[in-house]
């Protein structure tokens, strides 16, 4: 058999090779590098996706966090809730801010945000008074978005803004919708590993707010006067998207929902071949991830690093996300947490690994994926 890739970008990129590379000779033939006439039209293009009225490219999902914390003027003394167990950029552009990140815990079977754990911190730091409630990160971890609806009526309830980290889970739904339904802010990452990926570095914020949208245009550029650009009126950043990466994006855009339902289809048998060997991802409601990993739990008393090593000499790739939670990471353990201790995240990072997942893992190649985990999991 053929090494197996963790993720398949080179079956991919053939498939679209001739129309990327089209794409690629137009922006090199007009020149345009930054803010080319390609940018303009995937924006378009991703507002019409997710349904939100402004969409403006970034030059990574990092910025397109900190664009609308930036813009809500998160400083010193805010606080910002958000899953422990998440990628670092979730709490770094809180941090970037002077803002504190409060760390709340995840649902043991979603691993997306627990909304009661949320529900706790909030009543913490009010009750506290030494912080002021902001803005709640809900985070579509491998894909799947987070209980949107329930974290929506706890944002409302105190007032709180809401930001969808879709850096993984961008075009999953619940009961039928985006997370652009309940979200202030939608925010993505087009890193070439995610779902819906560039060539490059590469992100997007998305939003209904006219006033928020223009703000973010504004701090996206240096924070420039859009009327006059060497007018500096906010201090902002470089945040632009190159235009070779929005071309290259247009064309995976247009193949991106029959990717999304075929990584549905390998997952679904995922589920049916490991259901008496791990515990996957457990979906929420009527929802439809993305998949950008498909991660299981082992069952008790496996031991990770050994199976890790039984599956790559059966030639099966293998990752842990995430091995230690934020709250226990070096440059973030000094923030709070909810209750003083994080059960399910931590929890999470002793016993999760995921496996290769992409819209084109073929039956055979799955079968000898599920085989060899069984078969680590057995010896």
């Amino acid at each position: 058999m053929q090494p197996i890739p963790f993720i398949d970008l080179q079956t991919q990129r053939d498939l679209i090779r001739d129309k990327v590379d089209r794409r690629i000779a137009a922006v090199l033939d007009h020149g345009a590098f930054i803010m080319g006439p390609e940018i303009r039209e995937l924006e378009a293009a991703l507002s019409s996706f997710v349904g939100m009225e402004h969409t403006l490219s970034c030059a990574s999902g990092t910025d397109a966090l900190a664009l609308p914390l930036m813009a809500w003027d998160i400083r010193p003394g805010d606080a910002v809730f958000c899953p422990s167990f998440t990628f670092a950029a979730t709490a770094e552009v809180v941090a970037w801010l002077g803002a504190v990140p409060y760390f709340v815990d995840v649902d043991a079977t979603t691993f997306n945000m627990d909304p009661d754990s949320l529900e706790a911190a909030i009543a913490e730091v009010k009750a506290a008074g030494k912080l002021r409630p902001r803005v709640i990160i809900a985070v579509d971890l491998f894909g799947q978005p987070a209980d949107y609806p329930a974290i929506r009526k706890i944002a409302d309830q105190h007032g709180l803004k809401l930001i969808a980290d879709a850096a993984q889970g961008y075009g999953g739904t619940i009961d039928g919708q985006q997370a652009s339904a309940w979200a202030d802010v939608v925010s993505t990452s087009f890193f070439p590993a995610k779902p819906l990926g560039c060539y490059g570095d590469g992100g997007a914020v998305q939003t209904n707010d006219g006033e928020l949208a223009a703000i973010m245009t504004s701090l996206r550029v240096h924070g420039q006067n859009l009327e006059d650009k060497y007018d500096n009126i906010r201090v902002g950043m470089n945040g632009r998207m190159d235009t070779l990466q929005a071309a290259i994006l247009l064309e995976k855009l247009a193949i991106f929902p029959g990717e999304i339902e075929a990584r549905g289809k390998i997952a679904a048998r995922y589920h049916q071949k490991l259901s008496n060997v791990a515990t996957p991802q457990r979906l929420l409601r009527d929802a439809v991830s993305t998949w950008a990993q498909y991660t299981v739990r082992l069952p008790g008393g496996a031991d990770r690093g050994t199976v890790q090593a039984k599956l790559r000499d059966a030639g099966v790739p293998t990752a842990i996300y995430y091995p230690k939670p934020l709250h226990r990471q070096t440059a973030y353990q000094h923030f709070p947490v909810q209750g003083g201790e994080l059960k399910v995240s931590d929890a999470l990072s002793r016993d999760v690994i995921s496996l290769p997942m992409h819209a084109y893992l073929s039956e055979e190649t799955q079968d000898h994926i599920v085989e060899a985990l069984a078969g680590a999991l057995s010896g």
